[in-house]
């Protein structure tokens, strides 16, 4: 999902709070200065009480957004969002007239709740409809526009790449199209997808080919693009799917995971709130093991740079390198060993290298290793973006280019510090074990599933240190 997809999502929430707000006060004015010469008022509403109740009000009108799903992150007709705020707006209507009744006061207007019902409707739709223009405008002018690759030799094909064309308010621009996918299709993408983002790309092919479609899926998976193909496939087996309407033709999005829309908002936050949180009650262990470290042996406190003086770099989300330190645990001048001296100690399959008694580690490091102190300063990495507090832990390139296919999976996601995989045997797991439970979070995620490890972590730590 493009982030000005997001962006523009997450902003509805206090474009929304606003118009309801304006909606009451313009709803209160009209009563006391408007309406006032055919009505007179013969009770009492200052407008600062007005404004505490009107605030409450709002949450729970928003709330009851959210249950009516005007906060989805999907692609509807104006027509659709219109009618979806009629109903949500009537529901708040009705809470509060309930809230009246059993509180026999609230407002003492009549006037003023029904005004702010027919307010809020335009108001809110106002709101919604700006929003939409001007990501309209955005997407004519190439900002945040879909890069799209379309596979099909149909009408259909034709269709969605003509509507494409000439509405380039919809956010799709196609790069390039092709009749079928197979090896040479794939190539010709992979060389593409060097030069330029691919955003999603569409299979819009009536006559299924059930070995080429599983084919595209996994190709997307491994390239970490978004695959849609037209309704005509519905007889395919899916999960997690999404359906939407482009120039009359139903669209199906197969979700790989559920960190997408809302998920990934939630998830950020919860990254930022709970990393600040953990830093500030870890920061005198942190201080009391940089001053370990730094007596312990010669050095810097952090490892930052490798035996050349490069930047050290981890692979992050969809493949991306992202710069990367932690606590020194071993010697300057002795990463690249693991690979030649003492690559016969390695005791792990897969692409991953670990040591038994690995001759390069300092006293304080096998101490802050054997209890993950090592790994706190990826706190920050966490609270700056690059990384989450759970999720698969993320690997060096050199180990990344060695992944098969079915790995490269876990890389749908930002790599956290703990992970469904650490509280469930931490090193003592091969490999392919280790993806298997990394797959199975990504599939699975919920905020819940996030606290749960989270809680666990500590326990896991501290019986494997033992």
């Amino acid at each position: 999902m493009k982030k000005l997809d997001i962006v523009f999502t997450a902003i509805l929430v206090p474009i929304d709070f606003l118009m309801l707000f304006l909606a009451a006060l313009v709803a209160y004015f009209l009563r006391f200065q408007v309406f006032i010469q055919y009505r007179p008022i013969v009770f009492d509403l200052p407008l600062k009480s007005y404004v505490n109740a009107v605030l409450l009000i709002i949450l729970l009108w928003l709330f009851i957004f959210v249950l009516i799903g005007l906060y989805k992150f999907e692609r509807r007709r104006f027509i659709d969002e219109f009618s979806k705020i009629i109903l949500a707006c009537s529901a708040g209507f009705a809470a509060v007239v309930i809230l009246m009744f059993f509180q026999r006061e609230l407002f003492n207007s009549r006037f003023i709740i029904l005004a702010a019902w027919g307010l809020s409707i335009v108001f809110v739709s106002f709101g919604r409809l700006v929003i939409r223009l001007t990501r309209r405008l955005l997407y004519r002018k190439g900002i945040g526009v879909h890069q799209v690759i379309v596979i099909g030799e149909d009408k259909i094909a034709d269709e969605l790449i003509s509507t494409f064309c000439k509405f380039p308010g919809i956010g799709y621009k196609v790069i390039r199209k092709f009749k079928k996918f197979d090896k040479e299709t794939a190539a010709q993408i992979e060389e593409i997808k060097k030069a330029r983002e691919i955003d999603e790309i569409i299979y819009a092919n009536p006559e299924i080919n059930r070995t080429e479609v599983l084919n595209l899926i996994d190709f997307c998976d491994v390239n970490h693009i978004t695959f849609k193909y037209s309704a005509d496939l519905m007889a395919a087996h899916t999960v997690n799917i999404e359906v939407a309407t482009i120039a009359g033709i139903p669209i199906v999005e197969l979700k790989k995971t559920h960190l997408e829309g809302w998920g990934r908002v939630y998830k950020r936050i919860f990254d930022i709130v709970g990393s600040f949180i953990l830093i500030i009650l870890f920061l005198p262990v942190m201080l009391l093991t940089a001053l370990a470290i730094k007596l312990d042996s010669r050095g810097p406190i952090f490892w930052s740079r490798l035996d050349d003086g490069s930047p050290v770099k981890r692979i992050g989300q969809h493949g991306k390198p992202f710069g990367y330190f932690k606590f020194r645990s071993m010697r300057p001048g002795t990463h690249h060993l693991r690979y030649t001296e003492l690559a016969a100690l390695d005791f792990r399959k897969g692409p991953l290298a670990k040591i038994k008694e690995d001759p390069r580690v300092t006293r304080v490091g096998r101490f802050i290793r054997r209890y993950s102190l090592d790994e706190l300063p990826e706190l920050f990495l966490v609270l700056v973006g690059k990384m989450s507090l759970v999720g698969p832990r993320p690997h060096l390139p050199e180990e990344v280019a060695k992944y098969q296919k079915h790995h490269l999976r876990v890389l749908t996601v930002k790599p956290g510090i703990t992970g469904l995989a650490q509280i469930s045997g931490r090193e003592k797991l091969d490999f392919e074990e280790e993806v298997k439970l990394d797959t199975y979070y990504i599939e699975n995620w919920s905020l819940k599933l996030d606290l749960y490890i989270l809680l666990k972590t500590p326990g896991a730590v501290l019986k494997g240190a033992v």
